[in-house]
């Protein structure tokens, strides 16, 4: 007798993306390329290790929004593809985690450069490096505005909050250009204050200031990216209310494994394995007890019985 597997097919796409972000990180990205042309070229040809460095920096911004957008158009062109097993969202996070590493090499170079700059200081066109700089403030200001709608208010990640569904990609694009403009500030202190007060060395060290930001931003993103590519979720509070949900059944179970990942901003897949002898206890039931928890989106129960005997080890 031959039997016939039947399979349910259903939706493993938890995340719809962001279309309306994807579109102004697309305009973010070419305006910043455009000034970061400028803003290189101004200060190799006006000698301001600070305007270099502010060019690189936002060199960087180009990159982690190029990679955002792209990740943006391939999660969406992937999204009906079966291979991906729960879906295309973690191509953003492998974007964000490529261009944070690219962006610790960018840092590490502009550091390099501040240093040997310190050491062996140059003539610097003031006027026209000033005018750069003022004019990659603004530009970062323009992109800032940009992309404020679809990014969290707050400056910092609060794992306890994060079941909102913030976009990442959109979030860390919002504050990667905040620190940009921050260091367009820093290079135009500089430039004003080498002009004014005839500390020169100001350029190169805040160069260096420029450079610390910018390693510190991408060590975040890599710790951040890193820990949802490695589905290192088992410390979130989103575990605690599964457990919970299970001690506040009223039946007798026990959680012999369990494991909970994202797949989604916010949102979370559980693979739930619990040990009971209750007949009235059926994997539906804890299902349904688990879906008041909207961020847990895919889950999957299996119940075994309790155990008659358990070994013993024996002392020899």
């Amino acid at each position: 007798m031959q039997f016939k597997t039947i399979q349910r097919k259903h939706s493993h796409q938890f995340d719809q993306g962001n279309p309306l972000a994807q579109k102004k990180i697309l305009w973010a990205t070419i305006l910043t390329g455009l000034m970061m042309i400028f803003e290189i070229a101004g200060g190799w040809i006006f000698n301001s290790m600070a305007l270099l460095a502010d060019g690189w920096h936002m060199s960087s911004h180009m990159l982690a929004l190029g990679l955002a957008y792209a990740a943006y158009r391939a999660a969406r062109y992937y999204a009906q593809d079966s291979r991906f097993s729960f879906g295309t969202w973690k191509i953003e996070i492998l974007a964000g985690y490529s261009s944070a590493i690219l962006l610790m090499v960018v840092a590490l170079f502009m550091a390099f450069q501040s240093l040997v700059r310190l050491f062996h200081p140059g003539q610097i066109h003031y006027n026209e490096a000033i005018l750069i700089a003022i004019l990659g403030l603004l530009v970062n200001l323009v992109c800032a505005w940009l992309l404020h709608d679809h990014a969290d208010h707050h400056h910092h990640s609060h794992r306890h909050n994060d079941h909102h569904g913030h976009d990442l990609n959109q979030k860390a694009a919002f504050l990667h250009v905040v620190a940009d403009a921050l260091t367009s500030v820093l290079a135009i202190i500089a430039l004003f204050a080498a002009k004014y007060l005839g500390w020169d060395f100001l350029d190169a060290v805040l160069g260096i200031v420029g450079a610390i930001l910018v390693g510190r931003w991408s060590y975040g993103l890599i710790k951040e990216t890193a820990q949802t590519l490695l589905d290192a979720e088992m410390d979130h509070p989103v575990v605690d209310a599964v457990r919970e949900v299970i001690e506040h059944l009223n039946v007798e179970a026990k959680i012999t494994d369990i494991h909970v990942w994202k797949v989604a901003k916010g949102k979370f897949s559980v693979i739930l394995a619990l040990e009971s002898n209750d007949k009235n206890l059926n994997a539906d039931q804890v299902r349904h007890a688990l879906s008041i928890h909207k961020q847990l989106v895919h889950i999957s129960v299996e119940i075994n019985k309790t155990a008659m005997f358990s070994w013993v080890s024996r002392e020899t």
